[in-house]
């Protein structure tokens, strides 16, 4: 099921911050929890596949990577290695995919849930951090796919053991249909991927409704739904934890929406409500 909270007060983003599981067989922290930050509570759980090619996404998206692995082999030949590997480098630089980001650090899911093209935005509507619980989400996973993470002691996924499994995406719709997907690691193929502290959930072609199969496969999804009065002041305090889009996304880019921000006037009346 997904539980809704409201978060209202900072002291309920410091609640969110500082959640984690304990594992009592290591006596150590180790969180299971994985997160997504999305600027507007409204938006639903969808991905740029989905979005880019509506309801033609499911003859249209080979047709894509094949074109995108043909163009881009020239400048990196290691992206025939799998296709998951060319679906996460297409992510990376924007081609649509069925990959779902996420992240394991509730500090970043919060930047993106703050990250506004528009800051006269940022006091005018509720964001969003949406969290799974992988370990309640790899319940319904195959057998053999639950039997590699057991021989490898881990609740996530890597790249390689994503293409041992499924070399293909028509094996790997078959293999989940509509009852699982699989979240997985990427190689850090650049120091972004490394700062985001990136994870992606393949979602199946059988998943229609992302948000309807978290209702009715997991139980323990919780959609944080933060209150749009909140916002500069947790913008301000992130960027105190050194959260902020220098770090999120280095180069010369990052620094300059950084410092675009940074030096942002706000305008009272749009950014009191008024």
């Amino acid at each position: 099921m997904i539980i809704v909270k409201h978060i209202d007060t900072i002291d309920g983003i410091k609640d969110l911050i500082f959640e984690q599981t304990y594992n009592a067989a290591i006596d150590r922290t180790r969180s299971s929890y994985f997160y997504r930050g999305m600027r507007n509570a409204d938006y639903d759980l969808t991905t740029s596949l989905s979005r880019n090619c509506k309801d033609a996404y499911a003859e249209l998206e080979q047709p894509m990577l094949d074109n995108f692995i043909n163009y881009v082999r020239i400048e990196d030949p290691s992206i025939n290695e799998s296709i998951w590997k060319a679906m996460v480098i297409g992510q990376h630089y924007g081609l649509p995919t069925r990959l779902l980001d996420w992240t394991h650090s509730t500090l970043v899911a919060l930047h993106f849930a703050n990250a506004e093209d528009n800051l006269d935005k940022l006091s005018q509507r509720d964001c969003v951090v949406w969290r799974i619980d992988l370990r309640d989400l790899n319940r319904n996973l195959p057998a053999k796919y639950q039997d590699y993470l057991n021989r490898k002691n881990t609740f996530v996924f890597s790249l390689d053991g994503l293409a041992e499994l499924a070399r293909d995406i028509r094996q790997y719709d078959q293999d989940m249909g509509d009852q699982a997907m699989v979240c997985f690691e990427p190689p850090s193929v650049d120091q972004r991927i490394v700062n985001q502290y990136s994870f992606f959930s393949a979602v199946p072609s059988g998943i229609t409704d992302i948000e309807a199969f978290l209702d009715t496969h997991t139980e323990n999804t919780v959609k944080y739904v933060i209150d749009k009065k909140l916002r500069w002041e947790l913008r301000d305090i992130l960027d105190q934890f050194n959260i902020n889009e220098r770090m999120i996304h280095p180069g010369t880019a990052g620094i300059a929406k950084w410092l675009a921000r940074h030096y942002y006037v706000k305008n009272r009346e749009t950014d009191t409500g008024k």
